[in-house]
């Protein structure tokens, strides 16, 4: 008898648990995902010229020259760079150019590289930035010769005289200043 009872109320426990256990509700919720999405930051550039690559210099005409450095459409906000590099024989005071000092600022500690600073609403839209002064007549640029350059002034020069434009860029973000952006890009060479 006594297996009986302990068999009984061993029953009614375990039916008196799942009768019980099933009218208990608990207090639960549970959130909808939030779903993180990364993509990559881009900057594309370009360097180009409408006026050709091979030039005649005549005294008293100025030469039209237009490199044009672009930041394409939806690339990050960055500092922008043009290394100007002059090399041959240009005669000092008749045959000379400059760089748009309104559109660009020279890097400290630099002699011949040029920055500018491109906003992030600039770099989305795209942008372009003519490199050369110009003048009266070409606005986009010019090489000025003066009227007065001779053959005298150019019987002895050996090598033709030459201008590369290189253009970098360098994302804003991690760089405060153009300097410190400068150095990561001159390791492009």
């Amino acid at each position: 008898m006594k297996k009986k009872t302990v068999a009984l109320l061993l029953s009614l426990v375990l039916v008196f648990g799942v009768v019980a256990g099933g009218t208990f509700a608990w207090l639960t919720q549970k959130t909808a995902p939030v779903i993180n999405t990364f993509t990559y930051g881009d900057i594309n550039i370009g360097l180009g010229e409408t006026t050709g690559n091979d030039y005649k210099i005549i005294p008293g005409v100025n030469i039209k020259k237009d490199p044009k450095v672009t930041v394409e459409a939806d690339s990050e906000a960055c500092w922008l760079f043009v290394k100007v590099v002059k090399d041959g024989t240009f005669v000092d005071g008749k045959v000379s150019y400059s760089v748009d000092t309104d559109k660009w600022t020279l890097v400290p500690g630099q002699n011949n590289v040029y920055y500018r600073a491109v906003t992030e609403a600039e770099a989305k839209a795209g942008v372009s930035y003519y490199v050369l002064k110009g003048d009266a007549t070409y606005t986009d640029g010019v090489i000025t010769v003066s009227n007065t350059l001779t053959k005298e002034d150019i019987k002895n020069i050996t090598t033709k005289p030459t201008l590369t434009f290189t253009a970098y860029a360098v994302q804003q973000a991690g760089f405060d200043t153009a300097e410190a952006a400068w150095a990561e890009a001159a390791k492009l060479g």
